[in-house]
């Protein structure tokens, strides 16, 4: 019985997504597929015990949602004719939904620019994603009824907007790309910050494998994955103890090898390609951190290189940032902290600036206000293991006159 409970629960994650998006193409109403696929793994869970696992159990799913929505659109007052003609009109000639189109488009609706940031990664991880409401609200650390509504609202919104169920077209297709990647990432970032919601991260790989999958010739698209998996391989030596591990001491030996050669591999067929991005050049950032067996042997001249092309097509302050810290390694500690408070205004609640100012002033030979960069750091830390590392850090500088 156990096992079998686990086998509904493993291919509810694996297959939920693509159950959604198959209903949504046939009856355009995503609470209607939702509550179909529900009604599925219902009934899974009550008959695979007794009859045992199925051949195909994704196919099952998609099968018996799609004739329990079926049966709902037979009992509303359009009858039985739009139940026939929407489902015959959305399958193959081989009578199968097109389920890795299905997703794409459902992405792209999921991600449409009319819906706010956090409506977009909402939905993503709802829809595409599988998580329960109970998880989503989770990960935005807000209650499930909040994100229950939430979620009302953003579908609303499609609905209301008339948004399209599709991918754009090519004019389109640069800016709305942007988007689907900028939200994936955020995913994942949620999950790296808090251990606890590591599920998150899990789900990003998976769902940028998925868009590699669909989208194979979109650089952009393999620059995100091998982001994702560069910053995955290092997730082992990024804690110990409960407190966080700057990258210049992390055990190297923890590092995932695979994930980081198959990163390496990507960011080298996007180099050859010549279209560089800004998701393409963050990887190439990360694969450089990831080339160096010591933190002694990076080579800050070449991330330098890649900062200054990474600003040129995406000229935010936390790039700014970022490259100021690979500045200081190359020339040194006051000019890093120079190009740091250029961008201090813009970015006084982010505790990654802080703390970076903090060791560069400490490299200075300025402790008092190395100490009270750390503690401000430590403020406005998100994650526990982050906060514990940075208060380590403000306390571990003596006193002046001490």
């Amino acid at each position: 019985m156990e096992q079998h409970a686990e086998e509904v629960e493993r291919t509810f994650r694996a297959s939920r997504g693509k159950a959604v998006a198959t209903l949504i193409r046939l009856y355009g109403d995503i609470s209607l597929a939702e509550d179909a696929v529900q009604d599925a793994f219902v009934t899974a869970v009550r008959r695979w015990p007794r009859d045992g696992l199925p051949d195909n159990p994704a196919g099952w799913i998609v099968t018996t949602a799609r004739n329990r929505a079926v049966d709902v659109v037979r009992r509303n007052r359009r009858g039985r004719e739009l139940a026939v003609s929407t489902a015959r009109a959305a399958l193959n000639a081989d009578g199968s939904p097109d389920e890795d189109d299905d997703q794409l488009r459902l992405i792209f609706t999921c991600c449409h620019p009319a819906l706010g940031v956090e409506h977009q990664v909402a939905l993503t991880l709802r829809l595409i994603g599988g998580l329960s409401v109970a998880e989503v609200a989770a990960a935005f650390l807000v209650s499930e009824e909040t994100m229950a509504k939430r979620l009302v609202r953003a579908k609303y919104k499609i609905k209301a907007a008339a948004i399209p169920y599709r991918v754009p077209d090519e004019t389109q297709l640069p800016s709305r790309l942007r988007a689907v990647l900028s939200v994936l990432y955020l995913v994942y970032n949620a999950g790296l910050e808090d251990r606890a919601r590591s599920e998150l991260r899990t789900e990003a790989l998976r769902l940028a494998r998925l868009l590699v999958a669909l989208m194979p010739g979109e650089p952009e698209v393999a620059g995100l994955l091998a982001l994702v998996l560069l910053s995955e391989a290092r997730v082992p030596a990024r804690e110990s103890q409960g407190t966080l591990v700057l990258l210049k001491d992390q055990d190297r030996s923890l590092w995932d090898l695979r994930l980081i050669g198959e990163g390496q591999a990507l960011v080298l067929a996007c180099l050859r390609q010549r279209k560089l991005g800004p998701f393409q050049l963050q990887a190439a950032i990360q694969a450089m951190h990831c080339a160096a067996s010591r933190y002694e042997d990076t080579n800050w001249r070449s991330i330098v290189w890649f900062y200054d092309r990474l600003i040129a097509v995406m000229p935010t302050p936390v790039v700014a940032l970022n490259r100021a810290i690979a500045v200081g390694e190359v020339d040194g500690p006051a000019a890093g902290l120079r190009l740091i408070d250029e961008v201090a205004g813009e970015l006084a609640a982010y505790h990654p600036l802080h703390a970076a100012r903090g060791a560069l002033l400490r490299s200075l030979g300025r402790e008092s206000e190395a100490a009270a960069a750390y503690a401000r750091a430590a403020e406005l830390a998100r994650s526990e293991p982050a906060r514990q590392f940075l208060q380590g850090r403000a306390e571990a500088i003596p006193p002046a006159g001490g």
